[in-house]
């Protein structure tokens, strides 16, 4: 058996879509993956902890263009300044969308609050449904 990953089992472990992967690999968000005899790619571990990495990125909201610009970067084996500024630009992003998402979700929960005491104060008692 040949080492690695196929793109299925790949794909089960990070959750992307076999397309996905090589559309990732197309556009050079993930490189060097060998092939077996017959020409399958095979992920290494390591590219899967990529491809990981990769997925929670996107999930954050970084798009494909800053991926592209961080995986550049990498690859390069240099622009560490450059990869620091890029984390740090996008986790300013996230911080701000997590407050917001957290005052949405603040006003929600008075919502749903309110209409509990509501519903609870016109609920007939216990004594009287008997």
């Amino acid at each position: 058996m040949t080492p690695g990953l196929t793109v299925r089992e790949a794909a089960d472990k990070t959750g992307l879509t076999g397309h996905t992967l090589r559309y990732y690999e197309r556009v050079g968000l993930i490189w060097d993956v060998p092939r077996d005899a017959a020409g399958h790619r095979r992920y290494t571990a390591k590219q899967v902890e990529w491809l990981l990495l990769l997925t929670r990125l996107r999930a954050t909201g970084l798009p494909i263009a800053g991926m592209l610009r961080y995986a550049e970067l990498v690859r390069s084996g240099r622009g560490e300044e450059d990869r620091l500024d890029l984390l740090q630009n996008h986790r300013i992003e996230v911080a701000a969308r997590l407050a917001e998402l957290t005052a949405d979700l603040a006003l929600i929960d008075r919502k749903i609050e309110t209409y509990q005491r509501r519903l609870a104060a016109a609920a007939p008692h216990e004594e009287e449904s008997a």
